[in-house]
This record gives C-alpha cells, structure tokens and sequence, in this order.
C-alpha cells in the first residue's frame, strides 16, 4: 500500500532558482520554489505518501477546478495526525475536509515581488505561522511554495551585499569629495596664478592707452608741420604702412585690454566656483555667482541659444556658495543639453525624414529669475521663515513625458538616491538638506521645463 495513491500523483519539483549572484532588485522567481499542487478532491493518504518520500517538501497547494483553493503545509498535515483519531479520521478523506479544519491565513505572493519586500511581509505574520511556507503565484494556474528559512537566508544576503555596497558608496563619496576639494584648491590656485599676471597687463594697459594716444598725436602734429619729409623718413613711413598703423594701433590696445578684461573675469569665475565652503554659510551675492556659472558655460552655449536674466534686488544671501554654484551648473548643463538635442534632433528629422518634428516658436531660450517673494505656506517650506530668495531657471525646450517627470520626481526620495544618485538628485539634497530651502521642479510635454529654488532669507 506504500505508493497505491502516491503513483496516482505527479510527485513535487523544485526548481533551482537564478544562477545569477543575489542583488538588491532579485525577486521570488530568484529563489528555489516547489511545485506540487493537487486537486482538493484528492485523498488526504495520496499526499501523505508523497510528503514520506520527500521529506523537504513544504507543503501542497490545493486546486478547484483549477483555481487557487487554499494550500496545507507539511506541519499542519502532522498535527493534525498526531491527534486522537487524527489518522482514522482524516487519512481517507478529501484535502478539502482536512483543509476545512486546518484553514490558516496564507501569505500569497506573486513571484515578481522582491525579497526584500516579502521577507518583511513573511516576518510580520503571527509566531505560529512564522514557519508556514509561503505561495508563490506564477500564473492564474501555477502557484508554487517558498521555505520561509530559505527567504530569510536571501534577505540576510541581500542585506548584507546592502550593507556592503553603502559602506563602499561611502568610502567612494568620502574619496570624491577629497578629490573635488584637491580639485579646488588647485584650480583656485592655478586662477590666482592667472591673475597676478593678468592685474599687470590690465593696470599697464591704462597707461599704454595713454602713452600711444600722446603719441599719435606727436606724429600728427610732426605731419602737419614737416609737409616734405627728408627720403628717409618718407621711405620708412612706406616701409611700415604708416597710415594703416595709425588707424590700427589704438585698435590693437584696445583689443588687448578686451582680451584681458575677459581673461580677468574668467579667472574669477574659476575661482567663484571652487570656491570651498566653511563650516558655516556666508553672505553670498547670487547673481555674481550664476553671471560665474554662464560664462564658464560659454564654450557650450551655441549662438541659437539666448540666455535671458531677469534681476531682482537681492541681498547678499546666507549660503553655501560653492555647494550652490554645483546647483546652478547642474540645471544650467541639463538645460542646455535639452536645447542642442532638441535642435540636433529636429535637423536630424529634417534631412531624414523630410518632415519637421517641432520648430521653436521662438528663439531656443534659458530664462534665469530672481526675486525675494513670500511664498504661499507649503508642505516643503518651513514656517518659521517670512521671506524667501526665488531662484528660477526655465528653457523652452520639449519638456519632459510624465514617465520620465515621475522617475526624477522619485529619484528625489533617499531610497532611489541611494539607489542611483543623478545630478538632479544632488541638487535637490543641497538645497533641501544643506540650506533649508525647497526644490521645485515643473516641466510638461512642449512646454519646456522649470526649476525652482527657494532659499531662506533670515
């Protein structure tokens, strides 16, 4: 009689589970799952046997009429024969009627739930179902059972590579962040270096005006005078191009000094930017900074693309300056890089296609706002403060699908940050965490995209 009703029966499989290492995004399907699922008709004997001959089998998973109808674990089976008359009583009977006495609440999962989801869910049942296997759903007809010892393993695993993978972010971030301030340092020097050389050109370049201006007119008056020069000066003056030196020279002296102013100003900018935050924020001018940011940004900004500054009256601002500046380079480049695809992408649709995807109505545009405003009580503002400083940065590009606007909404939260940290992410962490302030951001399918950063202003 050993195997009379469990030859009847298609005996349990497990499957193996991925190959692949275990990572935080691995899910049940990951895991070594048993498939043994009968008809709830099925005598209570047949599955008795096949738990005999597999003894780590969890349990099985009942089916009526080819539906979900519950599931018996390999504990409730036993405890149930371990009572007076259990076996006389149950052993001949459907799984239905054991089941009817042995119903529990099941844990039931589908098999693209990840493990660190599930195990939560599974140590949250009551300490008599802690050792209840839990069922995965594969499809509408296949269900399959999950040792919970084997989840707990994985989720341990799972947090310890967790673990790991923060402590190595850390490391990596304590390590870029000395590199970053390595950096600055050696570009604020390399600056400084610049303009010692550069303040000698520019306060030279005064007198050097004046001194060849003194001297055009020495000549001019020596012309005016000396009508027939001797053939010597008359074949130097010949010689040089006299008339055109005397037009091109204040020119010259001229473009000199440009060159200098411009050179000047890109060695402060340098300096601006790296410049490295004390412990505490100092009172900042904002729009030198942002004026830093856009001429850095020069190179990249192709003549199509007009940069619009609408200046408030701000006063100097509480801040971390160099933390900011990381900010205002980071929207500024994402602004920038919208702008070229977009004009790349409507040539590229032009010469292939021989259609056009979407003109600009207008020139392509980078509008940066400044204001002190009070803004309306909100959730991501603190109360405590009046006034706030308004920085808004906005381009006419194509904007963003609701897709691509929702997963940089979610990259905000800690747990994607500390998943994938993006540009936008770090800036809306320096805003939020380092200044107190909010980080807004607005964008819509062809209307172009906006962020706003509110400051605190004491």
């Amino acid at each position: 009689m050993a195997n009379k009703f469990s030859s009847q029966l298609l005996g349990p499989s497990l499957s193996a589970g991925s190959p692949q290492d275990l990572s935080l995004e691995s899910t049940l399907w990951d895991l070594p799952l048993y498939e043994f699922q009968v008809n709830s008709s099925c005598k209570t004997i047949a599955v008795a046997e096949i738990f005999e001959e597999h003894p780590l089998v969890p349990g099985v998973v009942l089916l009526e009429a080819g539906e979900f109808a519950g599931m018996i674990s390999r504990s409730q089976l036993l405890e149930y024969f371990l009572k007076s008359q259990g076996p006389e009583l149950f052993l001949h009977l459907p799984l239905k009627v054991l089941y009817s006495y042995a119903r529990v609440e099941i844990l039931l999962l589908a098999e693209t739930t990840t493990i660190l989801t599930a195990a939560p869910k599974a140590l949250r049942r009551s300490r008599q179902l802690q050792s209840e296997p839990i069922v995965v759903q594969i499809d509408s007809q296949s269900y399959r059972l999950l040792d919970p010892h084997a989840l707990n393993i994985a989720y341990w695993q799972i947090r310890g590579i967790e673990t790991q993978v923060r402590y190595e972010r850390a490391q990596t971030q304590m390590l870029q962040s000395e590199k970053m301030a390595s950096l600055g340092r050696l570009v604020n020097g390399v600056a400084h270096e610049i303009l010692d050389p550069v303040g000698f050109i520019w306060g030279n370049l005064t007198y050097i005006t004046d001194y060849s201006k003194n001297l055009m007119e020495l000549l001019s008056v020596y012309d005016a005078h000396c009508t027939e020069p001797p053939p010597e000066i008359a074949r130097l003056k010949e010689e040089i191009d006299y008339d055109f030196l005397q037009n091109d020279f204040l020119r010259t002296v001229a473009s000199i000094k440009s060159g200098a102013e411009r050179l000047s100003k890109l060695a402060t900018s340098l300096q601006n930017f790296c410049h490295i935050d004390d412990i505490y924020p100092k009172p900042t001018d904002l729009h030198a900074n942002i004026d830093s940011i856009v001429l850095l940004l020069k190179s990249r900004l192709t003549k199509e693309i007009q940069v619009v500054k609408n200046y408030g009256n701000l006063p100097p601002v509480p801040c971390y300056a160099g933390q900011l500046n990381q900010v205002f380079m980071n929207i500024l480049t994402n602004a920038i890089d919208t702008l070229i695809n977009e004009a790349v992408a409507q040539e590229l649709a032009k010469e292939f296609k021989g259609e056009r995807v979407r003109d600009f109505a207008r020139q392509p545009q980078i509008a940066i706002t400044t204001q002190v405003c009070c803004p309306e009580p909100a959730t991501d503002l603190d109360t405590l403060h009046v006034r706030w400083i308004s920085i808004c940065i906005a381009d006419n590009g194509p904007g963003l699908s609701p897709s691509k606007y929702k997963k940089i909404i979610e990259s905000f939260s800690t747990q994607k940050r500390a998943l994938k940290e993006t540009s936008l992410a770090v800036c809306y962490q320096i805003v939020r965490g380092k200044h107190g302030g909010a980080f807004r951001m607005r964008s819509e399918l062809g209307s172009g995209t906006q962020f706003e950063i509110l400051l605190p202003l004491a």
